[in-house]
């Protein structure tokens, strides 16, 4: 018998859309996964979105108060897809109420908001989730065995890429994400942030690095009622966009290892252009999300002209044999997600942690941290261990 579990929803701008039909799929893709979500209820402040997605998608309850979510004894585990700025708050609220929690990186603004919810899920002793989704990618899983079995020789370098036009049009409103008290540290928290995480899943831990950083379109109309995504608006009053649009990095890997890591959300010509290029002292293997289902591989012993080969990922890679039959069948942004959920659960189920959690995140956002401060100072940063 599979028991159930009650879910909740906090936040229904589209990545609360996205963990829903995550719940939804899950047993689809995992049909014997030891939990059956069940949609309980979805909270959102904006007057009639969680109405609005309670019929679309099935939840029993909606409301506009995140805390009766807590109250609500149906309620087992809670996706928390709010503004950076409301991360702590309720990541803590979730965990000391007793509830499994699945949270949207980067988790707050600073260290100690990850650091204090990740607390609060250790003293609680329930499970967490963070949305680190691209490291769940079967070509990033099979890029990360061939490099921890030493087929591409001893790493020397990597290259992160984030790149994306969301925020290149001159009337792209000010929202949250562009003011400091609410949106942290800008495209280092919404982007640079899954760099850092796929720089240590693949590498290991990033010891020091030294960065620059920089606003290129300096002011925004503000928006005249509620937003979601990414708004436009002209002809309101401007005013200034107070974090960065623009990071780039050296990174010092512990294994004695170097890295860049750039990333950009004024782009212009770039639509999600993330991925990364690891090279070693016999090869290398290089990601593009575009093109999530493929790697690119270099392995041997010719040193020069080594050639370069296209894999097409497949059942036995990852998670793939859990959504395709055989390599070149495409999985998309989605599946990641569902993978996540599946971690998530299965997590809860068997008492023991999969994916990316809270202990990834405080990781993650010391990155962030030391990054802010080198480029403050214009100097090489020992990264902390949060």
């Amino acid at each position: 018998m599979v028991d159930s579990l009650g879910v909740a929803v906090v936040g229904f701008g589209w990545m609360g859309r996205v963990h829903t039909q995550a719940y939804v799929r899950v047993r689809h893709h995992y049909p014997h996964l030891g939990l059956r979500p069940e949609l309980v209820a979805v909270a959102d402040e904006v007057p009639g979105r969680a109405e609005e997605a309670a019929e679309q998608f099935g939840f029993a309850s909606a409301t506009r108060d995140w805390r009766a979510v807590l109250d609500d004894p149906r309620v087992g585990a809670v996706s928390v897809t709010a503004p950076n700025f409301l991360h702590r708050e309720i990541g803590v609220a979730v965990a000391e109420a007793g509830k499994h929690l699945w949270i949207e990186k980067p988790v707050g603004l600073t260290v100690a908001d990850a650091q204090a919810v990740a607390d609060a899920v250790d003293k609680a002793g329930v499970h967490s989730a963070v949305g680190f989704n691209y490291r769940n990618a079967p070509a990033v899983e099979r890029a990360r065995a061939l490099i921890a079995e030493g087929g591409i020789g001893t790493v020397t370098h990597i290259r992160i890429r984030l790149f994306s036009d969301y925020a290149a049009h001159p009337d792209g409103a000010l929202t949250w994400r562009y003011e400091r008290e609410r949106g942290g540290s800008g495209v280092l928290g919404d982007l640079a942030s899954h760099g850092a995480d796929l720089a240590r899943h693949l590498l290991g831990d990033i010891v020091s690095l030294t960065a620059d950083t920089a606003v290129f379109v300096p002011e925004r109309a503000r928006p005249s009622g509620a937003t979601a995504g990414h708004t436009r608006a002209s002809g309101g009053e401007l005013g200034p966009v107070e974090n960065e649009d623009y990071v780039n990095c050296l990174l010092r890997f512990a294994s004695g290892a170097r890295g860049v890591l750039e990333a950009c959300r004024v782009s212009v010509g770039e639509q999600n252009n993330y991925g990364f290029e690891v090279h070693g002292t016999e090869g290398a293997v290089f990601w593009d999300f575009r093109r999530m289902n493929e790697l690119a591989v270099s392995r041997g012993t010719a040193y020069q002209d080594q050639p370069v080969s296209t894999v097409y990922v497949g059942p036995g890679d990852g998670e793939f044999g859990a959504f395709q039959p055989g390599a070149a069948n495409a999985m998309g942004y989605d599946d990641l997600k569902v993978i996540e959920a599946h971690n998530f659960l299965r997590s809860i189920a068997q008492d023991t942690s999969y994916g990316a959690t809270l202990t990834d995140a405080v990781h993650s956002a010391s990155v962030l941290e030391a990054m802010s401060r080198s480029a403050q100072t214009g100097a090489w940063v020992t990264v902390s261990e949060g």
